[in-house]
């Protein structure tokens, strides 16, 4: 069989991308934006991808000359989709460690535009035992600040040759913090006021939420799919056909980068919180919100959950009537996001495990699901009564005093659950259950201010609205109770 780059002719395009990272998200999301827009008009330019730390090699990208099809499969408007692209965006890949030189020599690349990053949650950080002199330095920041500060001396502090910075790593005002962490490298390294002074003038930091579901490539369809396509593809890479990112700046980047006027979703803001509310709160909140309940009804994907009609009845409500009001966005933008998110949730081809999602329910619920509930409190004036009943569903979910190598085990009717959080939370159910009448359990847990911040209680009517809740799930099961919920 053909491999997937044989007969493909690149265009020629010039270097506007430099990434750090080359794993699956970034593929099946920027560069198949990127792609997209070369393709439309509305971006001319071409990606090198950088591989930032030791582990791994680059031998399959170096074998189809970083050509590899990104698939989008799932639903999206009412229909299911299936669509496969061959991107042809990235131009070169780079060691940053075993090939120094060629990663160095980036930096003077004239046409270069935009640095695009995915180190991880823990990759934007500051070590001050990084040194300047490594080849590379061990931190991204540290890789960025010697990079920033070759491109600076190469092109004599010209402020128009700064770059505009996009971290796509999920943590909040990640380009703010990436920004700070040069700056305190620049102060550590002694390079120069007239460096920081270049770094805070001329590049531009972007704050960025990101959302697609990728999952990468598809090992157990491989073969299957390579034989469809008609090519061998050792970098396939798959993904949800919906895709966002969200990009906040002090100074307006949206005609360099215009991904959105190819139809891509490209929201550019100067207020990124909304956005990242609403993620939160509709999409993570949705999920927390509906999949204990759901697991205990006897659902285990969240696919299931969505076909079922009485969890799917009880998650729209929960979305429509309590949360989306919450949300500081025009409404019928709002709405359109939750019908997304609950096409995302019926994705034919993902089957996303509802134990999976379950992990660390407790910070989960208070993150994701406590701001919507405190805000319809405040809006209302009383509880919220599908946002009070998953707090019940949790509590239902936890309900166990046997707790084994590092997890309480819960039964769903004579099967054995694993339930997995923080020692403390564990430790709680562990020594109360069975041991307190239900109302007590229920007040010692919403008054546990280490798991929420302040005392639930306080909430009129919350913590004996909770403890019938939880009684009617064990009297008659939670499927009758949600039966009875919904009406």
């Amino acid at each position: 069989m053909k491999k997937v780059n044989e007969g493909i002719v690149k265009k020629e395009r010039p270097l506007k991308v430099l990434q750090f990272g080359e794993g699956n998200f970034l593929r099946a999301f920027v560069e198949q934006m990127i792609d997209v827009a070369n393709e439309k008009g509305c971006f001319d330019g071409s990606v090198a991808l950088v591989k930032p730390i030791t582990f791994g090699n680059l031998e399959r990208f170096k074998a189809q000359d970083n050509v590899y099809t990104v698939i989008l499969r799932g639903k999206a408007n009412g229909e299911t989709v299936n669509e496969k692209r061959i991107i042809t965006c990235v131009s070169q890949s780079v060691a940053a460690n075993e090939d120094y030189a060629a990663y160095e020599a980036l930096s003077k690349v004239e046409t270069l535009e935009f640095i695009v990053s995915n180190t991880t949650e823990a990759g934007i950080v500051y070590d001050e035992s990084d040194e300047f002199e490594l080849t590379p330095p061990n931190t991204y920041p540290g890789k960025l600040t010697k990079f920033l500060f070759d491109r600076y001396k190469h092109f004599n502090g010209d402020l128009s040759k700064g770059l505009k910075i996009l971290p796509v790593e999920l943590i909040e005002k990640n380009g703010e913090k990436l920004k700070e962490c040069i700056l305190n490298y620049i102060a550590l390294w002694n390079l120069g006021e007239a460096f920081a002074t270049w770094v805070k003038e001329a590049n531009i930091f972007c704050n960025t939420l990101v959302d697609r579901i990728v999952t990468g490539y598809p090992r157990e369809e491989a073969a299957v799919l390579c034989e469809e396509l008609g090519y061998q593809d050792d970098l396939l890479d798959v993904a949800e056909p919906f895709g966002l990112w969200v990009i906040e700046s002090d100074k307006d980047i949206s005609e360099s980068f215009a991904l959105d006027k190819a139809g891509c979703n490209v929201v550019f803001t100067n207020n990124l919180k909304p956005y990242r509310d609403r993620k939160v709160r509709i999409l993570n909140g949705g999920h927390t919100g509906t999949v204990l309940a759901g697991y205990l009804a006897g659902e285990n994907i969240v696919r299931g959950c969505m076909e079922d009609k009485t969890i799917r009845t009880y998650m729209e409500h929960l979305l429509f009537d309590e949360i989306v009001p919450t949300v500081d966005l025009p409404h019928d933008e709002v709405v359109d996001f939750t019908n997304s998110v609950i096409e995302r949730f019926e994705n034919p081809f993902i089957d996303h495990s509802v134990l999976a999602i379950s992990l660390n329910s407790v910070s989960k619920w208070k993150a994701r699901n406590l701001v919507s509930f405190h805000d319809h409190y405040e809006a209302k004036g009383s509880i919220p009564k599908y946002l009070t009943f998953s707090f019940a569903a949790l509590m239902a979910f936890y309900n166990s005093n046997k707790l084994v190598d590092g997890a309480l085990i819960g039964k769903r009717g004579e099967e054995e659950y694993r339930i997995m959080d923080d020692a403390d939370v564990l430790e709680f159910f562990a020594s109360r259950v069975g041991k307190l009448e239900t109302a007590q359990l229920v007040k010692e847990f919403t008054s546990h201010t280490k798991f929420w911040g302040k005392d639930l209680g306080e909430y009129k009517n919350f913590n004996d609205t909770v403890t019938a809740h939880l009684e009617r799930i064990t009297a008659v099961g939670m499927r009758k109770a949600l039966e009875e919920l919904i009406g």
